[in-house]
């Protein structure tokens, strides 16, 4: 450790990355003077795996359970439609003679399966024996810093308590209920579940024993008379799960039975739940090949139960906050923080200021990312890991035309890429059935995955083989995006053994796919066909309507994406200089983004309109984000189209899409219209919306309001954020690129950027006051900043000419790893 003085300022200097500041931060808490009427005012909690929404009231509790691995359904056929292949050369030919009706007549013969749907898995309900009539002092809350929530109020003199976790190394739910005077507890809690199920008692548990569908259909599907089916002849059967409660107490009586726990007369009551399935991986059949949930369920409780509660609540709080703890966010005071958080969020809505508010929206967005994103091969969902529907609203499952990314869009730069493990999981998975899909629906080499997956991996084109519609079915390019994730991991970390071992062989197959793919349009050039743009719809210059064309934007940004990634990574790890080299000419011949009439960038082939010009989908956009093709520094007659595009669009639309403009609107460097669009995501959603369109905010418990709820939009929406502050997709560090006027002063520790940097800042009145850049590995870190800076020490800080100096200046800073490095402003 170093000291470093200048002037009047004193900064420690870490090799450990840390800086502690010794001001006491307001707690980061979520709380409410009243109970939840609706799910989407209760408080999330979750380690990952087991998920459970707290409703807080009083006499008649719910708790609403969730497993990551409690899906509908088995491993699908790896050639459910053998017709499939034989219609490309038809769609093709009908593309290129500009029959877009009989394309997409044709492409719907191109279609496999649904995708399964993620389920609830029970209910626990406390009936606890209290006076409510003559209840005070009512709040329940949740702590973003320990990962607890908690249910207090008084009741005739005596003060109850209950505080929940999930603990991630103990793998179960902790319920404590106590009262401030001995002998008040009295309740009985029972289990039941919208899934068949049977209660039993096994020693001193309650046991919830239950079965999943075989087949599940998704809940816009009407056209079939059983939509739920639990036996479906000749499928694997559904999966199997189990739910275990055990009460625990020094005084009062304790009796189980079938019809629940019963406790009198005690003074404090530890409740733990553990909960499992027979999920045995993507490729098994879940109740034939399923591991034994009950065997597991049974080892997880009794294992927790021997330890004391002190101990279960550290081994808790110590493993979740080394993830929380790392980022700190600070703008604006917390005077508002003794009003309730729904009271908050509603004057925000009517126009008061609250960026703590704003504050702790981010930090919630990271604390959901931890609790839903940490069980191999399941993936934060739809809307992570919480779900209260049978069938839930699009299956609940991983939408990876948009959705799933937007789950991972904050995991690097937030700090929390451990929470990409299980991502990275499930894509190896999908490397494996997307190669069958790949040769079976196109006659293809590599591998392929579309617009839907789910926990056993699909990757077929969904559709019920027919009955879906083109225009989001059939997109061939999800598996290609979501191998961003892998080059940007090596990006982030510089782990040569993950691009090695992990990301490479992934991301070459999937661009072995994307080359014979492409093919040459009437000039020569390599387009793609068929092409969507997901879920929009063009008018041709004949006035026909369409969805399904060659060459869409989307298309061509994706695959420029990976083709370079692939290309980098070949160099970097010294391998396959003939196929990088192929990559290499067929980028040279690419459909090149155009520019249209009104100054966009072209989402088609050519310079059609859309039939809904604010459409909630911005997909042509990629190369601005989440791509790195287009940026202001760069391209800016490109990034100019972008913003006119984006104009075109509007700002309206469902919640995630408010979100993803955030993105692109920070990286257009325009923090004042991300905010803009921050505050609209922000706004409170009333219980009752349902336009699905331009109804997109906030929830009571801050949850996305599509509406319904999508966590996509909280994740999406912290990245944006994020994007205000640093920017790193360019090769330089952009400190503070998009800061809107209503963040002049703040500060903000823990952020990663690409090069393996973690970067803590302090600004005021919109400029830096200093920044400290801690190195793990030895290289020199570009910086571009708002004013000049000054070394704080002996750091070599070079100034860098930059031809585009309107948008700061670049500073070349030479760093080893294990190293910080703390620099300041020249004042002006």
């Amino acid at each position: 450790m170093k000291q470093i003085k200048i002037g009047l300022l004193s900064v420690l200097l870490l090799t450990t990355g840390t800086v502690r500041s010794q001001r006491r931060e307001a707690p980061l808490k979520l709380w409410y003077n009243t109970p939840a009427k609706e799910w989407t005012q209760a408080l999330p909690l979750g380690n990952g795996r087991l998920g459970a929404m707290v409703f807080g009231k009083v006499s008649n509790e719910l708790i609403q359970l969730n497993e990551a691995t409690l899906w509908s359904g088995g491993p699908v056929d790896n050639n459910v439609n053998p017709d499939a292949a034989r219609y490309l050369p038809q769609v093709r030919a009908a593309l290129f003679n500009e029959n877009y009706h009989q394309a997409d007549s044709l492409l719907r013969k191109m279609q496999g399966v649904y995708s399964q749907s993620f389920l609830p898995m029970g209910d626990l309900h406390l009936h606890q024996q209290v006076d409510e009539s003559n209840v005070s002092d009512y709040s329940r809350d949740l702590d973003l810093n320990n990962s607890t929530a908690s249910t207090r109020f008084t009741s005739n003199g005596v003060q109850y308590t209950r505080l929940m976790y999930i603990s991630a190394p103990d793998q179960v739910i902790v319920y404590r209920l106590t009262s401030s005077k001995k002998g008040q507890l009295n309740f009985t809690l029972s289990a039941n579940s919208q899934l068949r199920y049977q209660n039993s008692i096994s020693g001193k548990d309650l046991v919830l024993k239950g079965k999943a569908p075989s087949q599940a259909d998704p809940s816009y599907v009407g056209y079939n008379k059983e939509p739920i089916i639990y036996e479906e002849a000749g499928s694997c059967k559904g999966m199997r799960f189990e739910v275990r409660l055990r009460a625990i107490s020094v005084d009062g009586t304790i009796k189980t039975d079938t019809s629940g726990i019963t406790v009198k007369n005690a003074t404090d009551v530890t409740v733990i739940v553990s909960g499992a399935t027979s999920f045995n991986g993507y490729d098994k059949c879940p109740d034939r090949d399923g591991l034994n949930e009950d065997k597991i369920a049974a080892a997880q409780l009794a294992k927790a139960a021997s330890r004391s509660y002190n101990d279960l609540y550290n081994r808790h709080a110590g493993d979740y906050r080394k993830f929380f703890q790392r980022v700190s966010f600070s703008i604006g005071d917390s005077s508002k923080t003794d009003l309730p958080t729904d009271e908050r969020l509603r004057r925000y809505t009517a126009g008061e200021n609250d960026p703590f508010l704003e504050a702790l929206y981010f930090q919630y967005g990271r604390y959901l990312l931890i609790s839903s994103s940490r069980t191999k091969g399941a993936p934060a969902n739809l809307q992570g890991i919480w779900n209260k529907e049978l069938r839930a609203p699009w299956s609940s499952n991983y939408t990876i035309n948009i959705n799933t990314e937007m789950n991972y869009w904050p995991a690097e730069e937030c700090n929390l890429m451990e929470m990409q493990q299980p991502l990275y999981d499930l894509l190896m998975e999908l490397a494996v059935t997307g190669r069958h899909t790949a040769q079976n629906f196109y006659n293809t080499n590599g591998w392929v995955a579309h617009h839907n997956t789910d926990i056993w991996a699909i990757s077929n084109p969904v559709g019920d083989i027919g009955k879906g519609d083109p225009n989001w079915a059939n997109w061939m390019m999800g598996g290609n995006w979501l191998c961003q994730f892998l080059w940007q991991h090596y990006e982030y970390s510089g782990s040569r053994k993950f691009l090695s071992d992990t990301a490479y062989p992934i991301m070459k197959s999937a661009a072995q796919f994307s080359l014979g793919w492409l093919v040459p349009d009437k000039q020569g050039r390599l387009v793609t066909a068929p092409a969507t743009s997901p879920e929009n719809i063009f008018i041709t210059e004949k006035g026909e309507h369409g969805a399904v064309s060659v060459a869409a934007t989307m298309d061509l940004s994706v695959i420029h994406n990976l083709f370079t990634n692939v290309i980098a990574a070949a160099d970097v790890l010294g391998k396959d200089a003939v196929f990088a080299d192929s990559l290499k000419q067929a980028l040279a011949k690419l459909y090149p983004l155009q520019i249209g009439k009104k100054g966009n960038l072209q989402e088609w082939y050519k310079d059609w309109e859309d039939e809904d010009p604010q459409h909630r989908h911005i997909s042509h956009l990629f190369g601005l984000f989440p791509g790195n093709q287009i940026s202001p520094l760069t391209t800016p007659e490109l990034a100019a189209a972008c913003k006119k595009s984006l104009e075109i669009r509007g700002d309206g639309g469902t919640g995630w899409s408010k979100a993803w403009k955030i993105n692109t609107w920070a990286r257009l460097l325009d923090g004042n219209h991300a905010h803009k669009l921050l505050k609209e995501l922000l706004t409170f959603s009333g219980e009752g919306a349902v336009d699905m369109h331009n109804a997109g905010g906030t929830y009571a418990n801050l949850f996305c309001a599509h509406p319904p709820f999508q966590i996509d939009g909280n994740f999406g929406g912290i990245s944006g954020m994020a994007q205000m502050l640093l920017q790193s997709q360019t090769g330089t560090l952009h400190l503070l690129p998009a800061l809107p006027d209503v963040w002049n002063t703040g500060k903000v520790k823990g952020l990663l950027a690409q090069g393996g940097y973690t970067v803590d800042m302090d600004w005021k009145e919109g400029l830096l006051t200093s920044v400290t850049i801690h190195a793990s590995r030895n290289g020199t870190c570009m910086l571009r900043v708002p004013q000049r800076i000054k070394a704080g020490g002996n750091e070599q800080l070079a100034p860098v000419k930059s031809k585009d100096g309107e948008h700061g200046f670049v500073y070349a800073l030479p760093t080893k790893a294990g190293q910080s490095y703390t620099l300041y402003r020249v004042n002006r």
